[in-house]
């Protein structure tokens, strides 16, 4: 049976289709059932278990939708490999807000809109992850963006925060104004040579007189997206913005925001051509290797955690960039299921560190420095012993989900024959265990004296304790994980 239906571009809408948005529709619900509580009555626990609630319902819906048959709507195409990445998003808010409750816990301020913020943030994150249309894309990345301006400006009335946040919020403005207009240039050239906005209509840029109109429309898309990813040259700022905004917010950037993005970067090169140009493959090495070995080797030079954390990122963009460049050349899926599963590991070991920068930092202050962590397996050993299993994991040691993430990105490289990539992975990965290491190091020397006291936040020590364990399980069986995104590879 029919009931309203809306015509879009010829397509008729029944109710049927509703189906797959189910998890868009009860994150908006959320969103706009958070607000009225806001208005009727501020509670910070209601607003948080509304919020909680409402993540956990879009991610159970996605993950029964899973499986089923693919489904395609206006603007959106929400197949097993959407849902599948609405499932982590989900789960990584869920992971975020309860963090949120610990280091926002005592703050004599308006706590409620943040939460508000995080479910419209997430809200556009699952509309990228099942983008296949320039408009929908620019939606979603708005949502997102307008979103994590407040998140990133939090708390509004800490003198101590106050002046770093700002910083933070109006250079990611810029940068995601400069990127959205590259975007917006980019997608104006392929409108004007193909008459769509779909994705598939990449398919049909000029390879032959009009390439080169194609590939500079290409290539300010490739740009935007690079500034969105951080990668180098693209990462100006970066570390300034994940410096000054609270934890809690550089968590859900530098996961949730970085991950949407680059799923919409894998369906653009996976369902078109857009790599079959020699000047885009060429852009997309360069980028790979300037941001692996510029990412690593910056963070060297630094002393402040989150600094560290925010040029590591660059260099695990970089990683996964091997990977896309690999699921062009390679015939079979193992290009796709690198990036799948390296995106999930990256999730899990990015939110657990930053996860503790949280739990030891407050909305007072952020604890960033590494001299701050000295000491941190007497004071708190589980903490610490965590911690130390999210920076091995970056580092890429066996018996983690990053190791087998980064010997799945190692064996794409080499079905393809990106030898130089993999020179780089390898020595940006030995590299990489040298400033971790350092950080590991400083908190198993002694206490000292001056060490303030730690808050003990029962969720968020949750949050951190069951992405250790997901650590561990995905690095010693990785078997049941990898058949699933195997069944639902793009």
């Amino acid at each position: 049976m029919r009931f309203v239906s809306m015509d879009f571009a010829g397509y008729s809408m029944s109710a049927g289709d509703l189906i797959p948005l189910l998890p868009l529709i009860v994150l908006t619900a959320a969103s706009v059932w958070v607000m009225m509580a806001i208005g009727v009555k501020r509670n910070y626990a209601f607003a948080l278990y509304s919020t909680v609630i409402g993540l956990l319902l879009a991610l159970l819906l996605a993950h029964g939708l899973m499986l089923e048959p693919d489904t395609a709507v206006p603007l959106l195409g929400m197949d097993s490999y959407a849902h599948f990445f609405t499932v982590l998003i989900c789960a990584a808010a869920i992971g975020v807000s309860l963090l949120g409750h610990n280091y926002w816990s005592g703050l004599d301020d308006q706590r409620e809109e943040f939460l508000l913020l995080l479910l419209l943030a997430t809200l556009g994150a699952v509309v990228l992850a099942g983008a296949n249309h320039f408009a929908s894309l620019l939606l979603g990345l708005e949502i997102l963006s307008m979103s994590l301006y407040g998140m990133l400006a939090y708390p509004v009335q800490s003198r101590q925060h106050k002046g770093h946040a700002l910083e933070a919020t109006i250079k990611y403005l810029i940068l995601s104004a400069v990127s959205t207009a590259m975007i917006l240039f980019g997608v104006a050239l392929v409108f004007a040579e193909t008459g769509s906005l779909a994705f598939s209509g990449l398919e049909n840029l000029p390879a032959g007189p009009g390439i080169a109109f194609s590939t500079v429309a290409l290539l300010l898309i490739s740009a935007g997206i690079a500034f969105k990813l951080s990668l180098f040259p693209f990462h100006i700022w970066t570390p300034d913005v994940y410096e000054g905004a609270p934890a809690p917010a550089t968590a859900f950037l530098a996961t949730i925001g970085k991950l949407a993005v680059f799923i919409v970067l894998l369906r653009i090169v996976v369902e078109t051509r857009a790599l079959g140009m020699a000047p885009v493959v060429i852009v997309f090495s360069l980028l790979a290797l300037l941001s692996i070995i510029a990412g690593n080797l910056l963070a060297l030079l630094q002393d402040n955690l989150k600094r560290i954390l925010a040029y590591s990122s660059i260099a695990h963009m970089g990683y996964l960039l091997i990977a896309v460049i690999a699921s062009f050349y390679s015939d079979g899926p193992i290009g796709i299921e690198a990036v799948s599963f390296y995106l999930l590991a990256y999730v899990v070991m990015t939110l657990g560190a930053f996860g503790v920068v949280t739990l030891v930092s407050s909305h007072a202050g952020e604890r960033d420095g590494i001299a701050d962590y000295q000491g941190l397996f007497w004071r708190r050993p589980w903490l610490a012993a965590s911690f130390t299993g999210m920076l091995l994991s970056l580092a890429g040691i066996p018996l983690t989900a990053g190791f087998i993430g980064k010997f799945y990105l190692i064996l794409a490289g080499v079905e393809s024959g990106l030898w130089l990539l993999l020179g780089a992975l390898v020595a940006g990965s030995g590299i990489g265990l040298y400033y971790y290491l350092r950080i590991v190091y400083r908190m198993l020397l002694p206490q000292p004296e001056s060490a303030p006291a730690l808050e003990r936040g029962s969720a968020g020590f949750a949050v951190v304790l069951a992405l250790f364990a997901l650590l561990i399980v995905f690095g010693v069986y990785p078997a049941s994980l990898m058949s699933l995104i195997e069944a639902i590879a793009l």
